[in-house]
């Protein structure tokens, strides 16, 4: 079957094959010790054609009998605990016809969100990588990528999605490095935790810090009012500090 001639049913009908991909990021710290901590998609390296060898993201077919988002669950499991996901929605739809060279394949597409506190086990294919160094990738896949990356960063400046990347309780330095590594330039603790705050969603949860082996006050620790996504302010936009 070829993208050109694909199978079809009793009546003449096409018969496509309809996948599944997941794009999974999240906020981790660097490999060098002391650098900030960068954005990150979880990728698999492909062990069948096409692309063999290549970095692909979790993917596969949807089963008759199972809902997309069923579908892209199941696939992320193989690589995650998919308990894990704060946050999963759908980002769109690639029929390009020739986008898989095997046969006509139309994709469906989600982002999903993993907290800084999550630390699961991957296979020995599957690794995080800086969404800033892609390595070459299969089928459109690198486009799905920065999809989710340019979706995740709009987000994050009109709606509550950094409750997704944070753990359950946080200090706003903590806050801070996570939206600069998520947005992709650093942002102002104070005026960050100014806008959130004006939008109501973050609460000082009453604890602090231990103190530190090298003195200096216990930072108070902070939480997201809404655990699940909530518009703050349908206007507003993240820009990066003059």
């Amino acid at each position: 079957m070829t993208a050109k001639n694909p199978i079809r049913d009793a009546v003449g009908v096409p018969l496509y094959r309809h996948e599944a991909i997941g794009a999974v990021l999240q906020v981790r710290r660097a490999a060098d010790v002391g650098a900030p901590p960068r954005l990150y998609v979880l990728l698999a390296r492909r062990v069948t054609p096409p692309f063999e060898g290549l970095h692909a993201l979790p993917s596969g077919p949807v089963e008759p009998g199972e809902s997309l988002e069923e579908s892209v669950l199941r696939h992320l499991a193989e690589k995650l605990d998919v308990e894990g996901l704060a946050h999963l929605e759908q980002l769109g739809t690639e029929s390009d016809p020739d986008r898989d060279p095997a046969q006509r394949t139309i994709a469906t597409f989600y982002l999903g969100l993993v907290p800084t506190s999550i630390d699961t086990d991957l296979p020995p294919h599957a690794a995080w990588v800086d969404v800033d160094e892609l390595p070459e990738m299969a089928f459109d896949h690198a486009d799905v990528v920065a999809e989710a990356v340019l979706r995740l960063r709009a987000k994050l400046s009109y709606t509550n999605l950094g409750f997704a990347l944070m753990p359950a309780e946080f200090t706003i330095a903590e806050l801070r490095d996570v939206y600069a590594a998520a947005l992709g330039y650093d942002v102002a603790a104070t005026n960050l935790q100014r806008v959130l705050t004006r939008r109501g969603q973050l609460v000082d949860t009453g604890t602090k810090t231990e103190p530190g082996a090298r003195g200096g006050r216990p930072a108070r620790r902070f939480r997201f009012r809404d655990p699940h996504l909530v518009v703050t302010d349908p206007f507003a936009v993240f820009r990066p500090d003059a």
